[in-house]
This record gives structure tokens, C-alpha cells and sequence, in this order.
């Protein structure tokens, strides 16, 4: 499976490990950058990722930086683009099976290489199962198509 990561400065390092780890389980890994610590915008790379993901060209990415809100909230502003943040493998496995986010976003400075690792492994080794959440699912794919996304739209609750 080909799977794409990108980091600001603050996710660089778990990034690069990330990375390495990947590729030594078979992945192969595409990085979108950044290329160092040194400062650069997470949405740019938050963009760029997804953008590659709703393209086809990777099925799956992960997104670091800090606390990985930047990131999912950068992501999830690309129309068709479902990212999720988890730092615990509960929430990576349900982010895989019940809300089938294409982007697992991390924060640097929330986790831990080791719990990391086995968040992401959790995360691609879920599917998605469909069911009631693909209910769930089509239902956000409408409200996004249909434009109804500001606040004068009503609610269902």
C-alpha cells in the first residue's frame, strides 16, 4: 500500500521515524515534507497530503505536528477528505472501521514514538465496516455536496 506523511517543524522527528518504520513493514511511503525543523505552515502540507489522497494517488496519510489539531482541522477544509486525530489505539481503530478517515493526524508533542507506532498499525489494519456508518458517512458526504455548510443551515437534533 502506498501511504503518503507530512509533518510541520514540530512533527519533523516523529515523522522521520514514522517513515522508516513504514517502509520497513512494506509500505511504500511518500513525504510530503516538511524537510526539517525548521518553521513552515502546517496547513500548506495539510493541503498538499490530502490533496494527494482525494487525488487517488494514496489511499491512506498521515499528518504530525504539534498536538495534531492544526493538521486535522487544515485536512478535513479539503471537500472529500475525512482525517481524524488519535493518540490511543481505540480511537485509530475506530477512526479506520467506523468513520473511515483517509488521514491519521497526530501531534508531536502528545505521543510517544512506541505509541505511535501501534496507533498507526491499528488505524491500516482497520476497514471499513459499513453498516450504520456508512449511513453516517453518506450523510456528511451530502451535507458537503450540497453546500449546506454554514451556520443558517438547520440541524437534525
Amino acid at each position: 500500500m502506498r501511504i503518503g506523511i507530512g509533518s510541520d517543524h514540530l512533527g519533523f522527528e516523529l515523522k522521520e521515524k514514522l517513515k522508516d518504520y513504514l517502509a520497513g513493514r512494506g509500505y511504500e511511503v511518500t513525504d510530503y515534507g516538511c524537510p526539517s525543523t525548521e518553521h513552515v505552515d502546517y496547513p500548506d502540507i495539510a493541503f498538499q497530503v490530502a490533496g494527494q489522497v482525494l487525488s487517488g494517488n494514496h489511499p491512506r496519510a498521515v499528518l504530525v505536528c504539534g498536538t495534531g489539531n492544526g493538521m486535522t482541522i487544515a485536512a478535513n477544509k479539503v471537500k472529500g477528505i475525512r482525517a481524524a486525530l488519535c493518540h490511543d489505539p481505540v480511537s485509530a481503530e475506530r477512526a479506520g472501521k467506523s468513520n473511515d478517515a483517509q488521514i491519521l493526524c497526530m501531534g508531536a508533542l502528545i505521543i510517544d514514538f512506541e505509541k505511535a507506532k501501534e496507533v498507526v498499525d491499528l488505524w491500516l489494519a482497520s476497514e471499513f465496516q459499513g453498516g450504520q456508518s456508512a449511513r453516517k458517512i453518506a450523510k456528511i458526504r451530502q451535507r458537503e455536496e450540497s453546500g449546506e455548510l454554514d451556520s443558517e443551515s438547520p440541524g437534525f437534533c
